[in-house]
């Protein structure tokens, strides 16, 4: 069943308070299409309420829909049926700090002559390995960051070998 599915749980699992809402809920909804009779209802409600295991709760709810049809039935009284038919929308993680300032980093490097490359590298394989560890988001301003950095440095070293080059060039020929 899809709302079983969603939450990983299997058959044998002992059913929460909120797998009976959930069930309940499937209930009412089948309930107010006219797919179960009142006494039916009951009986399936109470059955519900007094189920140990996901299992029991799927069977209970195995010949409805999972969840409202597209004409949103309402129940007694004529509030709508409630969307617990789906797992609730996780938030995204949070954005890891230090991979912003390997971004911010790395970006400055164009205005400060390339003095904020090493920390852009530094934080963000800083940013990096704190992701792996916490689940942090942030991987894009992270490797943002490390790229921007190593460019940086990559153009400071080759800025400092032609002036070697250059240097021992000119004294050489004198």
């Amino acid at each position: 069943m899809p709302w079983q599915q969603a939450q990983g749980s299997s058959p044998s699992l002992l059913a929460a308070h909120a797998d009976r809402e959930r069930a309940v809920d499937v209930l009412r909804a089948g309930f107010s299409e006219g797919r179960l009779q009142q006494d039916e209802y009951e009986k399936r409600v109470e059955r519900a309420y007094t189920a140990r295991t996901v299992g029991e709760l799927t069977l209970l709810v195995a010949d409805l829909p999972q969840g409202p049809s597209a004409a949103q039935p309402t129940v007694m009284g004529g509030a709508p049926v409630p969307r617990t038919f789906m797992p609730a929308p996780m938030p995204p993680p949070p954005t890891n700090g230090k991979a912003v300032g390997s971004m911010i980093c790395g970006v400055l490097t164009t205005m400060t002559m390339g003095l904020t490359g090493i920390p852009a590298v530094v934080l963000g394989h800083t940013a990096r390995a704190e992701m792996k560890r916490t689940g942090e988001g942030g991987e894009g301003f992270a490797l943002a960051g490390i790229i921007l950095g190593w460019l940086s440095v990559a153009g400071w070293a080759l800025f400092l070998a032609l002036m070697v080059i250059a240097g021992t060039a000119s004294n050489s020929g004198v």
